[in-house]
């Protein structure tokens, strides 16, 4: 396979590991990930002073000639499938999709078709300049099977560095709306006494946990308070649902897998239709009215969305921001619960 090189000269002081170093010095043209640059290194595609060098922590010296040869991006086995997709942005180096609930986004061993990943690959139609070494989308960003909404993916390498970069530094903004059981606001003294829950000034609730995969159900993802990684989410309440449900809007400071779920859960106030995480909570047809207790209870999805989604763009550096309207499930959902909002 045909390889680009990319040659540089380490600076001043560098690092004493040769992984640290590349990654510091190598040209941001090149849009060399540091995993990446592990992997090279690994495969043998990395040259000191002409010779390979394949350990990362090697040692290094200000001027060392460093020399990598990149290999032209490889074709993958997954298959690209013509399923419609509803695009609300694309350029040559990035697209943000509005995924439909129901769709996953990347093939896995119990769902290896059908995926955002294999609709992707049609879409694109082979002009991937190629992320990680393959000509594959770039997955900066993950939501569940289930929740519908935005998300961005990276076309090429200097584009995926960059997104991934923003989503590690919790720079990119993201809000969902979701459909919950009860009211989670300032008014409910419970709320108060729960570890990792704090009210903000403005009535937000700011909820701070550590998350960790469960014990024993490893699908779920369980609240702790030391072990696990930081998650934070700040809830507010939209709109209050005849006093037993509420739309409200989770704002993520970080983006953990089943965040919103598992935090909505462990306050007490589970999404309407999380098989997972909702409970087996219902309402009461004297509450809510018949209609609307059999929409609730027949609502087969956890009720969120990814709404909103603002970043800098990769490469551009010009500030990016768009928006979702709510599902027409939810939107039904809502209506029935007597809700009004509308974006």
């Amino acid at each position: 396979m045909a390889a680009s090189l990319v040659t540089f000269t380490l600076g001043p002081t560098p690092p004493p590991r040769l992984d640290k170093a590349l990654s510091r010095d190598v040209p941001d043209e090149a849009s060399l990930s540091r995993s990446r640059l592990v992997r090279l290194l690994a495969e043998g595609a990395v040259r000191v002073n002409g010779a390979v060098v394949t350990d990362a922590k090697a040692k290094v010296a200000e001027g060392d000639e460093v020399e990598i040869a990149v290999p032209e991006a490889a074709e993958v086995e997954m298959v690209a499938e013509d399923i419609p997709l509803e695009i609300a942005f694309e350029d040559e180096h990035l697209v943000v999709v509005n995924k439909p609930a129901g769709m996953v986004v990347h093939p896995a061993p119990g769902s290896p078709r059908g995926t955002l990943v294999n609709a992707l690959l049609h879409h694109f139609g082979g002009e991937l300049s190629g992320v990680g070494g393959e000509k594959r989308p770039g997955i900066v960003h993950r939501i569940d099977k289930d929740t519908s909404g935005l998300l961005v993916v990276a076309k090429s390498d200097a584009a995926h560095h960059g997104l991934a970069e923003q989503f590690e530094a919790h720079t990119a903004r993201r809000h969902y709306l979701a459909l919950c059981y009860g009211i989670p606001d300032g008014s409910e003294p419970r709320l108060r006494g729960i570890k990792g829950t704090h009210f903000e000034p403005d009535g937000t609730l700011r909820i701070t946990t550590q998350l960790a995969r469960h014990k024993t159900d490893r699908q779920r993802q369980a609240v702790c308070f030391t072990g696990g990684r930081h998650a934070v989410t700040r809830v507010q309440v939209v709109e209050r649902l005849q006093e037993v449900a509420a739309l409200v809007q989770c704002r993520l400071e970080t983006g953990r897998t089943h965040q919103i779920r598992a935090h909505m859960s462990h306050i007490g106030h589970g999404l309407i239709g999380d098989p997972v995480y909702g409970g087996r909570r219902k309402l009461s047809e004297r509450a809510v009215g018949a209609e609307a207790a059999e929409a609730v209870r027949a609502f087969s999805r956890q009720a969120l969305h990814a709404a909103s989604l603002g970043f800098a763009h990769p490469v551009e550096g010009t500030e990016m921001d768009f928006a979702a309207p709510m599902p027409d499930d939810m939107g039904a959902l809502l209506a029935v619960l007597g809700g009004s909002y509308s974006a």
